[in-house]
């Protein structure tokens, strides 16, 4: 099998003796822009899959935002409900410590245990005989009319044993 201008030429020949090749014309191309498989490769992604691909991420990042949100939303209310908790508990322990001081108190204050004490501690005895110390008006219109100064004094002494 001959393939055409495949023929060794003789170097040492001058130019113009070497033999050419018949000049045909040649076919012209056309170039038809968009058409074929490469032409497709060649194009990359398309507009309306960009658009879906991010769509589907704008729904995932407002799912996972809805979710970061209601996860925050619930993490706060279960700690509000634990502080309740921990108040109720402070609160209850502090009515049973206040009922038992109440209940302390009066134990303490009792008339019987306090006259049981001093009697039995102290040797102390309630007192049979009762002083009583009167401040009548007759001893101080007495003073008054004897000194003006006296019964000043003797009002005064009155109105503090009255206040006592």
């Amino acid at each position: 099998m001959r393939y055409q201008g495949s023929e060794a030429y003789s170097m040492g020949a001058p130019e113009d003796a070497r033999p050419r090749a018949a000049a045909r014309p040649r076919p012209s191309l056309e170039v038809v822009a968009g058409g074929g498989l490469d032409a497709q490769a060649r194009r990359g992604v398309s507009p309306q899959f960009v658009a879906r691909v991010r769509s589907v991420l704008l729904v995932a990042g407002l799912l996972i935002a809805l979710g970061i949100a209601r996860v925050a939303l619930t993490s706060a209310t279960v700690g509000v409900l634990q502080a309740n908790s921990d108040l109720k508990e402070e609160i209850e322990t502090a009515q049973t410590l206040s009922n038992d001081l109440r209940i302390e108190r009066s134990v303490l204050s009792s008339n019987t245990r306090i006259a049981r004490i001093a009697t039995q501690n102290y040797g102390m005895v309630l007192s049979a005989s009762h002083a009583t110390v009167s401040l009548d008006d007759t001893s101080a219109e007495a003073a008054q009319a004897s000194d003006g100064d006296a019964a000043q004094t003797a009002a005064e002494a009155s109105g503090t044993a009255a206040v006592n």
